[in-house]
């Protein structure tokens, strides 16, 4: 039986995390044992809660290893909302007000450094109404799998904080990732990426209805 891991590393929201992807038919056990992450077909890696928070409890049972080990070869990994966060190679949030010398070439190194999967930085959203939060379409590109079937349907998000820039350079030798965006007031951001074996949302999958469930179905489809 397909089977897939959710990451234990002190986040939350892993129960309603674990029915949702259960309610798909795979076999889902919550777990930091690094074996049973290392061997299961897919990984899904949740995320509630401060990015620096996140990343501290991710290093407390390897999880940039995991994560990095995994897709080293080909195995898939989801992340979800500041799951998705840690991908990138850091997160500002705390860390607005601190301003680093320009002279320095380590200037653009404020915040902390997450699992560097993906280039860029996680901002806080520039916006009069934060938490972002609540039901919102998305702009799901053409051949997306993540959305088939459901590119028209809303998605749950609870958020301050996102990349809103997508900074991965083009590769022609390999498939493009697919990237897709959301609008917020007057800002944009990424809310999901299918990038090979990784995938992820910027939101809730499990708290977003049926359309959540289709897309978790069309993910752990792929595992099989």
């Amino acid at each position: 039986m397909t089977t897939v891991a959710i990451l234990d590393y002190g986040s939350g929201n892993l129960r309603s995390a674990e029915r949702a992807v259960a309610s798909t038919g795979v076999d889902v056990v919550v777990t930091a044992d690094p074996d049973t992450v290392m061997n299961a077909d897919g990984l899904l890696v949740p995320g509630v809660g401060a990015y620096a928070a996140c990343m501290e409890g991710l290093h407390r049972v390897q999880g940039p290893r995991l994560i990095g080990s995994r897709l080293a070869g080909g195995r898939p990994v989801f992340g979800i909302c500041v799951g998705m966060q840690v991908l990138f190679d850091r997160g500002v949030e705390f860390a607005e007000g601190v301003h680093a010398d320009e002279a320095d070439p380590g200037a653009r190194a404020i915040g902390t450094p997450g699992c560097g999967e993906w280039p860029g930085t996680v901002e806080r959203l520039d916006a009069s109404i934060l938490p972002h939060m609540g039901w919102n379409t998305v702009e799901a590109p053409d051949g997306s799998e993540m959305f088939r079937g459901i590119a028209d349907e809303r998605f749950y998000f609870v958020h301050s904080y996102a990349a809103r820039r997508w900074e991965l350079d083009d590769d022609s030798r390999i498939a493009a990732p697919l990237v897709t965006w959301t609008g917020h007031e007057n800002d944009r951001f990424v809310s999901a990426v299918e990038n090979g074996p990784l995938w992820a949302t910027q939101f809730h999958p499990e708290k977003s209805g049926d359309a959540g469930l289709a897309l978790l179905r069309n993910w752990t489809a792929t595992l099989r």
